[in-house]
């Protein structure tokens, strides 16, 4: 039975990676809806350069391939990320799950943007009203992960998406499927993963925010402005993974990954971890993509991390240092907490 739902989930990852949404081009950045999908949470696998779609597990494997999750050390872990994003938009992450005997995994977890206070401008006020407003951009997820065999682990998100910017608002609903694959075609420490992202249904704004006051024939009458609809802006990963074993209780885990990107181009991804003794960890990554028009926004990525056992809790915390090109670096901080 196991050996059947191996073969489907494969099945569907094949037959997904044929479907018309992969149709990417640089065209088409910036013309999609929740945006706020694409930014990464997690020091350990951004430091990393988001290349650990094989390798990353936990209650981090939630973003970047929620069949990790399953493949948690603990029984149940808890995570609170802050990233400071580029033009002064922090990113706070929160998420909580665990491992239960005969069912699987089962994970929740909330990000959300801050902004800070922006002016708030009309037509006839350009220079503002006066007035102050703060965007709310929030997604809320659930994931489950199960081990279907001794080597094969699968996952599934159900992400919901609320974006709101002075009184016009948009949802959506956003699914997330991943596969690992430990000792890859038999061969040990070699890991394969594969995760389809952020597939769901169009985001529509509306609110009484799209009304205008309108000139018909002399009489001023009231006109809401129809919005159009956007679709997520889903994307393919396909990653592969080595560990290899070293002296004195270290490894040393090398990561790649291709992302195909429905609206933006095509990303290619390396990066690398040596654990000392699962107690002090190093990482490094380096993004790349198939940029014509210009240069590309990200690049190198560094970090660290150190882990201790305190009275049976496992406390964990890692920073990750993004380059980011015209905007100001990129810092991450994450505390992991493991029960």
């Amino acid at each position: 039975m196991k050996k059947l739902v191996v073969k489907l989930v494969l099945l569907g990852v094949v037959f997904s990676l044929h479907s018309p949404i992969w149709a990417g081009s640089e065209k088409r950045v910036g013309t999609n809806a929740g945006a706020q999908l694409l930014i990464p949470v997690g020091a350990r696998d951004v430091a990393m350069g988001g290349s650990a779609v094989s390798y990353s597990s936990g209650i981090e494997a939630l973003y970047w391939n929620p069949a990790g999750l399953v493949r948690s050390e603990n029984n149940a872990d808890l995570m609170v990320s802050r990233m400071d994003y580029i033009a002064g938009i922090g990113v706070n992450y929160l998420a909580i799950g665990g491992n239960f005997s005969g069912f699987g995994a089962l994970a929740f977890s909330l990000k959300s943007l801050s902004f800070g206070d922006i002016p708030v401008t009309t037509e006839d006020a350009p220079d503002g009203t006066g007035g102050m407003f703060s965007p709310t951009f929030m997604t809320v997820g659930m994931t489950y992960a199960r081990q279907l065999t001794d080597r094969v682990f699968v996952g599934a998100s159900l992400n919901l998406i609320n974006e709101e910017i002075e009184r016009v608002k948009g949802t959506g609903v956003a699914m997330n499927i991943g596969v690992q694959y430990q000792d890859f075609v038999n061969i040990p420490g070699l890991n394969m993963g594969v995760v389809i992202k952020d597939v769901g249904t169009q985001m529509k704004y509306d609110g009484p925010g799209l009304m205008r006051i309108t000139s018909v024939e002399g009489v001023l009458r009231y006109t809401k402005l129809e919005a159009a609809s956007f679709d997520l802006p889903s994307t393919m990963e396909l990653g592969i993974s080595y560990t290899f074993s070293l002296p004195t209780n270290s490894v040393l885990h090398l990561n790649g990954v291709f992302q195909n990107n429905n609206y933006a181009s095509d990303e290619y991804r390396l990066g690398g971890e040596y654990a000392f003794n699962n107690l002090a960890f190093v990482r490094v990554g380096y993004v790349s993509a198939d940029e014509t028009s210009g240069e590309y926004l990200y690049g190198m990525s560094y970090g660290g991390g150190v882990k201790l056992n305190l009275a049976g809790l496992d406390f964990t915390v890692d920073y990750a240092f993004r380059d980011v090109q015209v905007f100001a670096a990129n810092h991450i901080f994450s505390l992991k907490f493991g029960f």
